[in-house]
């Protein structure tokens, strides 16, 4: 104890130098299980960032310069398609008179009707173009602009199915539009083009029934898009041996003169050896019917029954893109 109180400054600078230790120890420890969890976190964070970089959209210079190129494209592509349906696009619909209108809907009536006529094809009555109920009464001043655009495409449509001459046009219908019964049309947000749906029904031939629906296809100003067909053979009943003819073969007229039938060259005892006879001439093959023929006369000469369903587009402006 004596060498303790004579050493005091000895044994104060041993123990603070064990207290810093400790401390130091301590201190030490805890940071590296700071410095370990920190490294972890770390290494974890920097695996994610690693996989990341090797995605296709990871943000760098060039995947940047990639995507930009490929908005440019898709841009470009909306660009032309929307150019592409242009000519099915009215630059402006005004509206008309009443009046006006009504004199055009009577010019378009005679002129299908007399174009029905001069193919030979019924129309049923009350026909009007679709637009029998302006028959008696003038349509509305605001809805003129829109029902005239409507009579230019169904006039034209009309004159393409008098050319294929159907036997009969069964009906018509044009269902009324919003602006008719007093509403408003608001394009979707997302919509390109406005319907304006159309139902025909006629009979005739299948050429006529090919012929107007290629008519359709082949659109010049007009855009027709056809979302239902029905075609019924108007012969229920399949086909009958008796609705075939079949050629019969010519009969065969008796040598003339008596001559032998047999062709000549028998000798009988006694008589003297004629001269050669003529040989007869050989019979005709027999005529080989036309089976070609036939079957035209049972199938194909049907009459059928066409519904369709179609759809006026009116595409809308176009968009401009960001």
């Amino acid at each position: 104890m004596s060498w303790i109180k004579d050493n005091k400054f000895l044994v104060g600078l041993g123990g603070g130098t064990l207290v810093g230790v400790i401390l130091l120890y301590f201190v030490g420890s805890q940071g590296a299980a700071r410095y370990a969890a920190s490294k972890e976190i770390f290494d974890t964070a920097a695996g994610e960032a690693s996989g990341f970089e090797r995605l296709a959209l990871y943000p760098k210079i060039e995947n940047k310069d990639s995507k930009s190129k490929a908005l440019s494209d898709y841009k470009q592509s909306v660009e032309s398609i929307q150019g592409v349906f242009a000519p099915y696009r009215p630059k402006e619909i005004t509206n008309i008179s009443s009046q006006e209108f009504t004199n055009r809907l009577l010019d378009a009536n005679s002129v299908t009707r007399k174009a029905f006529e001069e193919s030979g094809t019924s129309v049923p009555e009350p026909y009007f173009v679709g637009f029998e109920r302006y028959k008696t009464t003038l349509a509305p001043g605001n809805t003129t602009g829109i029902l005239d655009y409507e009579l230019v495409s169904i006039k034209k449509l009309m004159l393409a199915l008098a050319k294929v001459k159907p036997t009969e046009l069964k009906n018509l219908h044009r269902p009324s539009l919003p602006e008719e019964d007093g509403q408003t049309f608001t394009p979707p947000a997302d919509g390109v083009a406005r319907s304006f749906p159309l139902e025909i029904t006629f009979t005739g031939s299948e050429k006529s029934a090919r012929e107007f629906l290629s008519a359709i296809v082949k659109p010049d100003d007009q855009y027709l898009v056809i979302r239902s067909l029905r075609i019924t053979n108007m012969k229920k009943d399949p086909p009958k041996k008796e609705d075939a003819k079949f050629d019969r073969p010519a009969e065969s007229k008796p040598a003339a003169g008596g001559a032998d039938v047999f062709g000549g060259g028998f000798v009988l005892p006694g008589e003297e050896v004629p001269p050669a006879a003529t040989p007869a001439a050989a019979p005709a093959a027999p005529v080989k019917a036309d089976s070609s023929r036939i079957l035209a006369q049972v199938l194909g000469t049907e009459q059928v029954s066409v519904f369709i369903r179609l759809d006026l587009l009116q595409f809308l402006p176009a968009k401009k893109l960001p």
